[in-house]
This record gives structure tokens, C-alpha cells and sequence, in this order.
């Protein structure tokens, strides 16, 4: 039996286990996406090699990507209350205040206890600070009725941040190719800020608007294919949507998200679609991060993880057990979360998918050379310490939250306040 044909037949039966297994290790304080990383460990160079491949950036860049459009889609989906500010109060703070302090505490201790050049710093916080919506799943909404504010805030955080941290990408990459600011500056905050941002907004709307109207007229005379088309629908609307809003040069992960959002409102009153679609995509979502953490997994190397563990830990420690959760109780200050779960929310920072995509997306731009090496090293690292600490802890975690806590949470409501008056 040839090497690729047996690893045909461990990933077979990894998936068999993962399927029939769900139901006891759901109850384990393991997450699916640790277990394929030690897997993927075990199948790569330091195991039992069967894994040999050694993906390209361009590979890993395209294959992360659509891992993620598909899951802050299937986020879109799930959110489950309407475009006002008192609905939308937590997620505003992780978004508005959180993540730009996340971003610029990592390039402050990144320049100034690592020696790194601004550029480099910068871009490095902008790969690690956003939180990831496919790695997520133990702590993100359970189903569409959910109304807790914790699992809301983290699954609009992980749907929105990975789209608006792209500024901060290419303000990095920017610098890094030309230091003087006057050269960019301006076309940076003109396309990169304002109008990537409100295009992506636009495109997701009208595109998803569209998808939803031709649906809804062809449907008059010609039903479709019940068994396919709600499938098809989704996967149509996140390819579409993506490809459509990167043409005009706007962010398509915001755009895909708002795409997923616009869909639920416009099946409100038909949520038998809406259901097959978050079902559909949850379920390509699955299979793909099986191959993405596998790949992560085979990809460790001892030499260069030996070289850079110290810089790694470093930032992993201070991201995960001091920036978070400081920058998470600052943006939260004056709120009336508990403070149970504003804890909880500055611990479920889970970093993955998305800061993969965006290490390989800086490489295709030319990023190389010895501080590229760094990057990429310490953001592997950051993702296994990531998946592992929160793969043990989440399951334990939300299950005491919701056992204790989640009863004497706040109802969302018009007439609720999340800020003090």
C-alpha cells in the first residue's frame, strides 16, 4: 500500500471516529480542532510521515481563505438580532476599542522587547489580534434562537474582525516597502480604510439582496430542486459575493459576512432555509478546517519552532493572559456584563484560521527573508498554544457559564440597556 493511499485510509478513519465519537467527546474538555492537530502532528515529519506536504504560500493563502469565508458567512447567518445600536453595543466595543488595542499592544512589545522594525511589528498584530470564527465552535451561538450576549459577542467578533483587521495588514505591509508615510498614507486611508470597508458593506447588501430577489422570482414558476438548491444558494451567494466586492477592491470578508446577515432578515419568515444554509455551510466548514489543521500540524518543525519558542511565548502569553483580557475589560468598562463573563470573554480569544490567512496573504505580497521567518514561526506557534489551551478549557468553561452564569445575563431588548445611562 503506497504512502497516499494509506493516508486516504487515516484521515478515513479519523473522520469516522470524529463523527461516531461526537457524542463523548463532546463531553471531554477536547476541542475537534486539537485533535486534528495532534493528528496532524503525528502524520507529518516528526511522526510517522505520512504527511509530506509542504504547501507554498499561495496554496495556504487560497486555502485558508475560503476556509474563512465560508465560516464568517455561516456567522452572518446566525446573527440573530436586528441592525440597532442597542443590540449590536458589545460587539461595537470588541471591534471598535478591543481589537485596535490588541493590535497595537502586540506591535509595541513586538518593537520594543523583540527589535522588530514598526512595519513588521505592525502587520504582526494585525495576523494575531483578530479571533477566529472557524475554530470557534464550542463557544460561538448554538442555533439561531440563542440569545445569550457572550455567544453573540463572540461569533460577531470572529464574523466581523477578520475582514476589519485588513487595514491594519496593509498599513503594515506598507510600511514595510516604504517607510516614508507621506508616499501612502493617503491612498491607505482613502481605499484601504474607507473605501474597502464601506464597499464591502455595499456589495454584501446588494449582492445578497439580488441572490434573494432572482430566488424568490424563479421560484414562481419553476420550484428548484428542493434537495440541492438551498446548498447550492449559499456556497452561489459566498463565491459570488467574495469575488464580486474583491473586483471593485473592497474587503470581501465583510462583505460575505453582511451577505450571511442580509440572507437570515430576508428568510426571516422562512427559516427552514435559512436553517439548511447555516447547516450547509457549517458542514463544508467542518471538512475544510479537518484539512487546514492537519496541514498546520505537519507543518511544525523542531529546528525553527526550538529557534523562535522564546519571541513565540512571549507574545502568545501576553496576548492570551494579558492583552485580551485587559483590553476586553477597558472596551467593556461601563457596561453592565457581569463580570463573570467579561472574564470569559477576554479568555475565549481563539486565534486560528484567519491568522494563517493573513501570514500567507503578507507572503504573497512579498513579505520574505529572516523577518518573514519570525513571523510566520510565531504565529504557528501562537495557533497551536491557541488551539491547545482553549481546545482543553472551552468545553469545561461554557459549561460552568452556562450552569451559573448564563441565567443572569441580560435579556437583549429594545428596553435593555448593556451601558449604564
Amino acid at each position: 500500500m503506497n504512502t497516499y493511499i494509506f493516508s486516504l485510509l487515516v484521515i478515513g478513519l479519523l473522520l469516522l471516529g470524529i463523527t461516531l465519537g461526537s457524542g463523548w467527546i463532546s463531553r471531554l474538555p477536547l476541542s475537534y480542532a486539537l485533535i486534528y492537530l495532534v493528528v496532524g502532528i503525528f502524520l507529518g515529519p516528526h511522526g510517522v510521515r505520512l504527511i509530506q506536504l509542504r504547501p507554498d504560500a499561495e496554496f495556504l493563502e487560497r486555502l485558508t481563505e475560503f476556509v474563512v469565508i465560508v465560516s464568517v458567512f455561516g456567522c452572518g447567518l446566525k446573527m440573530n438580532r436586528p441592525l440597532k445600536l442597542w443590540a449590536w453595543k458589545t460587539t461595537a466595543r470588541l471591534i471598535g476599542f478591543l481589537m485596535p488595542i490588541s493590535i497595537f499592544a502586540i506591535a509595541a512589545i513586538s518593537h520594543w522587547l523583540l527589535g522588530f522594525d514598526w512595519g513588521y511589528a505592525i502587520l504582526l498584530g494585525a495576523i494575531l489580534a483578530p479571533t477566529d470564527p472557524v475554530l470557534a465552535s464550542e463557544v460561538q451561538l448554538a442555533n439561531v434562537e440563542d440569545k445569550d450576549e457572550l455567544r453573540f459577542g463572540l461569533t460577531s467578533e470572529g464574523g466581523l474582525n477578520d475582514a476589519l483587521a485588513f487595514p491594519f495588514v496593509y498599513f503594515g505591509i506598507y510600511w514595510i516597502k516604504d517607510g516614508q508615510w507621506e508616499n501612502w498614507f493617503k491612498q491607505w486611508v482613502a481605499v484601504d480604510l474607507i473605501w474597502a470597508i464601506a464597499t464591502g458593506i455595499i456589495m454584501g447588501v446588494v449582492v445578497a439582496k439580488s441572490i434573494v430577489w432572482i430566488d424568490r422570482q424563479l421560484q414562481r414558476f419553476r420550484p428548484a430542486s428542493e434537495e440541492l438548491v438551498e446548498d447550492f444558494i449559499a456556497l452561489s451567494t459566498i463565491l459570488l459575493t467574495y469575488s464580486l466586492t474583491e473586483v471593485v477592491n473592497g474587503y470581501g470578508f465583510l462583505a460575505v459576512f453582511v451577505a450571511g446577515y442580509v440572507i437570515q432578515g430576508s428568510y426571516y419568515n422562512d427559516q427552514g432555509k435559512r436553517l439548511a444554509q447555516l447547516e450547509f455551510t457549517e458542514q463544508i466548514e467542518k471538512l475544510l478546517e479537518v484539512g487546514t489543521i492537519l496541514i498546520l500540524g505537519s507543518l511544525l518543525l523542531i529546528a525553527p519552532m526550538l529557534k523562535y519558542v522564546g519571541e513565540a511565548l512571549l507574545i502568545a502569553s501576553l496576548l492570551l493572559f494579558a492583552i485580551r483580557p485587559a483590553g476586553v475589560w477597558l472596551s467593556t468598562l461601563g457596561s453592565r456584563l457581569p463580570p463573570p463573563t467579561r472574564w470569559l470573554f477576554g479568555w475565549f480569544g481563539i486565534r486560528g484560521v484567519g491568522s494563517l490567512y493573513y501570514l500567507s496573504y503578507a507572503f504573497g505580497k512579498g513579505i520574505e527573508g529572516e523577518p518573514a521567518e519570525q513571523l510566520a514561526w510565531i504565529t504557528y506557534i501562537t495557533v497551536c498554544i491557541s488551539v491547545i489551551l482553549h481546545g482543553i478549557s472551552a468545553t469545561p468553561l461554557m459549561n460552568w457559564y452556562e450552569r451559573n452564569i448564563k441565567h443572569t445575563s441580560l435579556d437583549v431588548s429594545p428596553t435593555t440597556n448593556l451601558d449604564e445611562s
